[in-house]
């Protein structure tokens, strides 16, 4: 399956938008788009990965107490049981591609 992520670029007026992409039973992507002043609440999986990819603008992500100010082409990992968020602090849009692991499938 080939997806052009910028085909599916969208902004929300008063929160982050998340746009899922494409899924599988072993792994998500989704596509973030922040305006300047929206963020991601800071959070934590118990049992998922999750990469951040900064394809435009200028983010700063959260990883337990640490922050990192990614650009465009950088990316950061928050292991599962991190807490960690996204945000836009700049002026120009937000534009980050996230890859996340799903949780186990339980025994039944």
């Amino acid at each position: 399956m080939k997806i052009t992520p910028r085909d599916h670029v969208k902004f929300e007026p008063d929160r982050m938008a998340k746009i899922g992409l494409a899924g599988t039973a072993r792994v998500q992507l989704d596509l973030y788009c922040l305006k300047p002043g929206q963020a991601q609440k800071l959070h934590a999986h118990d049992d998922q990965d999750k990469i951040y990819v900064v394809l435009e603008g200028r983010a700063r992500v959260r990883l337990g107490d640490a922050e990192h100010a990614l650009g465009a082409g950088e990316a950061v990992l928050a292991p599962a049981g991190t807490p960690h968020g996204l945000e836009n602090d700049g002026e120009t849009p937000v534009v980050a591609l996230v890859v996340v692991t799903p949780p186990p499938r339980h025994a039944r």
